[in-house]
Order: structure tokens, then C-alpha cells, then sequence
């Protein structure tokens, strides 16, 4: 039972420290009011964007700060004796009593009250004062908390209703209801659409339910949230729901579920590009792995997570973003400071300091402009180097293909001749072409294949039969794909495969849509990949080595350069005394419209 209650702290810890300063809404909060700072000739807008600064840093947890904040605000406020004072007291209370300062809380919301010209409002902050003076009465609190309940359904304010649920809940939970605590924290899980909040009641549902041994009806209740979290694309939320629902697991000595929800847990995080979340869910999921003896799982998760590091930071935005508000909370200070000592010394602007903030500014900008000029010119050069690659013609290829024409004419077969001829130029037509570009669609990519499988079949006529298989439901006009990143295989699959067997063979080509993905699935009945191996030359092996190189790395630079997530699996097929070689590819599933907002096409 204290495991599970201690990590519901931790999941509450994980949760402030991956979204700390992880926010746009944060800088464009702090750089709105470096701004007003800096023009210093309107005392209301700076305290309003005091206000909001808070705002978003109590949406991030972030109470000390956001305290800050809010009192500057109703400094401003007070003195300038505007509306917005009631609403900032209250709001500053209620980020003290998050931070279980209650004395303070309690003359704020007081003095909100008080500043409150609309009843209601003063009603709500004097029963809020109430429930803090009376923290060891929880009956006397209920009746505080219900009573802004009702004012709160009536107006119609669902945030405020949700927070007002929660002390509803943690009141009961006092007074050991279990079961209608449970039913308020569900109520303001309902009305609340802050992942943070959600996540931290549905730990409180859970500790409920665990209080009472109902590990089921915890399961139960985290599951459901999970589902929404999931139909919502809520990532945050899924982490957490995730770890929470393994930690009852784990309590319910369900470790084998307890490993696969930490797995998903970890790779939901490390494809969300968050650093922090990432370490979290992998420190959680190695702890497990330890715990089970399984050290080897451990570590090959460390080693993973260490491999990929480099490009997770690349692809952090929240690290950019945490920086920014740094430089811009530093800045916030120094001219807080500023405008400390102007009206202290009831003086003129320091024109220095502005010249040093612009310094600053400037050398931020420069150092922007370098940091994405030097971006620029590395994906350059990795386009440059897919294109070299997609450009490298295949020796072998081009060797035989001018070998059979010379067969054909030995033979007087001017006929058969003149054809090959025909379909090689329109196959290298047909690759010249569209040689300039990273993705073609699917139908041109469809109609090189079978332009160069026709060309197989005229060299082995008695070798192989082909079928080329799309999916009714790939459009292959508007679905993109990577060009000439098949044809490779297939030249593997009739001159290592079918070309040595004995009998006519069969090579399958399909293209399937499977969720978000293009699997293109190339299949031959042909002697197989050891078989095969056996049979080659020294040069032949050099060959299919450069081949495989050859996409493998092309794979890679797409990967990285349009940040793709394509899957290559090669495997020998030996069932029921049968040979050959299946090769699979995922690809992902992208429009040509969406490719061309992005720029994923090349014509450079």
C-alpha cells in the first residue's frame, strides 16, 4: 500500500518537472511582459501581464513563482484601485493554499471578499476563507465547499466547480466517505480539462480505492480515464494513467502487465520528444526491470535511451522553450530592478541598460541566424547525399541488360532485340525522369516496377511469374512514397532467388494499408537467402553488400532528414520443406498534398 501512495508522489513530481517551463504560452506570457517592463507607460497593462504570466505558470505548477507574480499584480492593482483586485486576491490565495501556506490564503481570500462588488463572488470567498479556518472540522467544510458548488453550477464556471469538487472530494475523504469522495473526484475529473489536475485526481480515485483493497474498481476507474486520454491524443495525460494503472499492478502482483504498461509508458514519452518525460518513464521502467532481476532488460533500456539522446534533444522543443524563458525571466528581473532604482532615484531612463538589452538581443538573433543557417547547410548536404545514393546506378544491372541485347543479336533475334531495347530505354526514361526527387507516388513508383519486372521476364522468360497487388483503398495518384527504395529487392529476388531455381517461380509485390502505415511486402519462392549466399561469387557479394548499404543508408538520411519513421525487415522463408525470401516495408502514410506543405519533395 505505501508503495503505491509513494508513487503516486513521484507521479506527481514526474508531472511538475516534465512540463516545467515546457510552454510557448509560458515565454509569449514572460516575453509580453518584458515588453510592457521595457515601454514602462502603462501600470495596467503591466499588471495584467503580471496576471497572465501567473496564469500559465499556475497551469505548469510552478505556484512559488506564479506567487511572485500575482502579488506584483495586486500591488499595481490595489493601488490603482481597479476591479481586477478581487479576482488577482483570490487567484493569489488560491495559488498559497496550493502551496499549503493557509494564513496567507486566508487573508486573501478574505480580502477578495472584501474588493468583491458582485455578491456572489464575495459569498465564494468568504466560504473559501471558512473552509481554511475550519481545516479540522470537515463536516463545518462541506458545507462551505457545497455552497460554492451550487453558485459555481449556476453560473455556469466549470474550472471553478472542478476545483470546488476536488475539496469536496478531500473533505469526504476526511470524514472516511469513501465512496462519495470517489464520486466528487469524478465529478471534477468531468469538468476539468487541465491534463495535470486530472491525473492528479485520478491518483487521489486510486489511493481511495486502494484504502479499501478494490484494486479492481482502481484499475477500473484508471483505464477509463486512459481511453479518453487516449481518444484525445492527451499524451500527457496517457503517461501518467499509464504509470498509475502499473503501479496497481503492482500492488495487485500483476508484474507481467506492470512491464509492457512502463514499456508503452517510455516509448509513448520518448516519441513525444520530451527529454524529462523520457528519463522519468525509463527510470521507472529500469527500476521495474531491477526489481525483477532482469538487468540485462535494464540496461539495454539505458543503452537505448543513451543511443537515441542526441536527436531526443535535438527534437526537444521544451528544452528551447525553458531557455527562452529563462533569458526572458532574467531580463524580466533586471528591469524590474531598473525600475526599482528610477523610482527610487526619480530619474530618467538608463540609456545604457538598453543599449546592453539590445546588445543582448542582437547577439541572441546572430546566434539564431547561425544556429539555423548551420542547419540549413546539414540537411543540405544529407539531401545531397540521398540524392547521390538514389542516383547510383546498379553495374551489375546496366552489365547484363547490355549483355542480352548482345545475346539477342548473336542470335540474329533482331526481333526480341529491338524489344528489350525498347523497354530498357523506357525504363531509364522512366527512372531519369523522376531521378531528381526523394518521393514519387505511388502509381509512378508502381509503374517503374513494372516496367523493370517486364524486363526481368524478357531476360528470364522461363524463370518467374510476377504479381504487383495494391491495396483498393491506397489512392496511388496522391500517396507518397520514397523513390526507387524497392526496385533493389526486387533485382535481389529474381537474380538471387528465382534466377537458380529449378522450376518457374513466383515473386509478389503488395502494397497495404495498415493503420497510418504503407507495408509493402516483397515475397519470391526462390532458393533463399542461405542457398543463395552459398552460390555467389566473391564480386556478387561485394555487389548485394553495396545494395543493401546502399538502402539501408538511404533509409536512414530519410529518417532523419523528414523525420520518418521507415521500417526495413528482411527474412528466409522455410516452411513445409519450401525456400524464399520475404522483405518488408513500413512506410508511413503521407499525401502529396501534405508533402507538399511541408516541402518533403526535392526538385533542387
Amino acid at each position: 500500500m505505501s508503495l503505491l501512495c509513494a508513487g503516486g508522489a513521484v507521479a506527481a513530481q514526474d508531472s511538475v518537472s516534465s512540463k516545467k517551463f515546457g510552454s510557448k504560452a509560458v515565454f509569449k506570457a514572460a516575453k509580453n511582459l518584458k515588453k510592457s517592463l521595457e515601454t514602462n507607460d502603462n501600470e495596467l497593462q503591466t499588471a495584467t501581464d503580471y496576471e497572465a504570466l501567473a496564469k500559465e505558470l499556475t497551469d505548469k505548477n510552478e505556484y512559488a513563482k506564479a506567487e511572485d507574480y500575482l502579488k506584483k499584480a495586486l500591488e499595481i492593482y490595489t493601488r490603482l484601485n481597479h476591479e481586477n483586485a478581487a479576482s488577482t486576491s483570490r487567484m493569489l490565495a488560491k495559488v498559497q493554499e496550493m502551496q499549503h501556506k493557509i494564513e496567507p490564503a486566508i487573508s486573501n481570500y478574505q480580502s477578495a471578499g472584501n474588493l468583491s462588488v458582485n455578491k456572489s463572488l464575495e459569498q465564494i470567498n468568504f466560504n473559501d476563507a471558512n473552509r481554511l479556518l475550519n481545516t479540522g472540522n470537515p463536516r463545518l467544510q462541506t458545507n462551505f465547499v457545497q455552497s460554492n458548488i451550487r453558485i459555481f453550477e449556476k453560473e455556469g464556471k466549470k474550472a471553478e466547480a472542478a476545483d470546488a469538487y476536488r475539496q469536496l472530494g478531500n473533505s469526504l475523504l476526511m470524514q472516511n466517505n469513501k465512496e462519495e469522495a470517489i464520486a466528487s473526484y469524478k465529478k471534477a475529473i468531468e469538468k476539468s480539462d487541465n491534463s495535470g489536475d486530472i491525473a492528479a485526481l485520478s491518483n487521489e480515485i486510486s489511493k481511495a480505492y486502494v484504502a479499501d483493497n478494490k484494486i479492481t474498481e482502481a484499475i477500473r476507474s484508471n483505464e477509463a480515464i486512459l481511453e479518453k486520454a487516449r481518444q484525445e491524443h492527451n499524451t500527457d495525460l496517457q503517461i501518467s494513467q499509464i504509470r498509475d494503472l502499473a503501479r496497481l499492478y503492482t500492488a495487485g502482483r500483476q508484474t507481467d502487465k506492470t512491464g509492457k504498461l512502463l514499456e508503452e509508458a517510455y516509448t509513448l514519452a520518448f516519441k513525444s520528444g520530451n527529454i524529462s518525460r523520457a528519463k522519468d518513464c525509463l527510470m521507472a521502467l529500469t527500476s521495474h526491470y531491477k526489481q525483477q532481476r532482469k538487468d540485462a532488460m535494464a540496461l539495454s533500456r539505458y543503452d537505448n535511451f543513451l543511443l537515441n539522446l542526441d536527436s531526443l534533444i535535438r527534437t526537444d522543443s521544451s528544452l528551447v522553450d525553458a531557455s527562452l524563458f529563462d533569458i526572458t525571466e532574467g531580463k524580466i528581473k533586471d528591469l524590474e530592478r531598473e525600475k526599482a532604482l528610477q523610482l527610487a532615484l526619480i530619474s530618467n531612463k538608463n540609456k545604457l541598460n538598453y543599449f546592453l538589452i539590445a546588445s543582448v538581443l542582437a547577439m541572441l538573433v546572430l546566434l539564431l541566424f547561425i544556429i539555423r543557417s548551420l542547419r540549413a547547410i546539414k540537411i543540405k548536404n544529407k539531401k545531397i547525399a540521398l540524392q547521390s545514393l538514389r542516383r547510383e546506378m546498379n553495374p551489375h544491372f546496366i552489365f547484363n541488360s547490355l549483355n542480352s541485347v548482345n545475346q539477342y543479336i548473336a542470335e540474329n533475334n533482331e526481333v526480341a532485340a529491338n524489344r528489350y531495347l525498347t523497354s530498357y530505354s523506357g525504363l531509364m526514361r522512366n527512372v531519369m525522369e523522376h531521378s531528381n526527387r526523394d518521393f514519387v507516388s505511388l502509381s509512378v513508383e508502381a509503374e517503374q516496377l513494372r516496367r523493370y519486372l517486364d524486363l526481368e521476364q524478357l531476360r528470364f522468360s522461363d524463370k518467374f511469374v510476377y504479381l504487383l497487388d495494391i491495396d483498393d483503398t491506397l489512392d496511388p495518384d496522391s500517396v507518397m512514397i520514397p523513390n526507387m527504395l524497392i526496385q533493389p529487392h526486387l533485382e535481389n529476388a529474381v537474380w538471387h532467388g528465382l534466377r537458380y531455381k529449378d522450376t518457374k517461380g513466383t515473386l509478389r509485390v503488395s502494397f497495404r494499408l495498415q493503420e497510418q502505415h504503407i507495408l509493402v511486402e516483397i515475397e519470391d519462392d526462390g532458393i533463399g537467402l542461405t542457398r543463395s549466399r552459398e552460390l555467389k561469387t566473391v564480386h556478387q557479394k561485394a555487389h548485394e553488400s553495396r545494395g543493401i548499404t546502399n538502402t539501408r543508408e538511404r533509409i536512414n538520411l530519410l529518417n532523419d532528414i523528414y523525420h520518418l519513421h521507415i521500417l526495413l525487415e528482411m527474412q528466409e522463408i522455410t516452411k513445409d520443406g519450401a525456400t524464399g525470401t520475404r522483405v518488408v516495408l513500413q512506410l508511413p502514410l503521407t499525401d502529396k498534398h501534405d508533402f507538399n506543405r511541408k516541402n518533403y519533395i526535392s526538385n533542387r
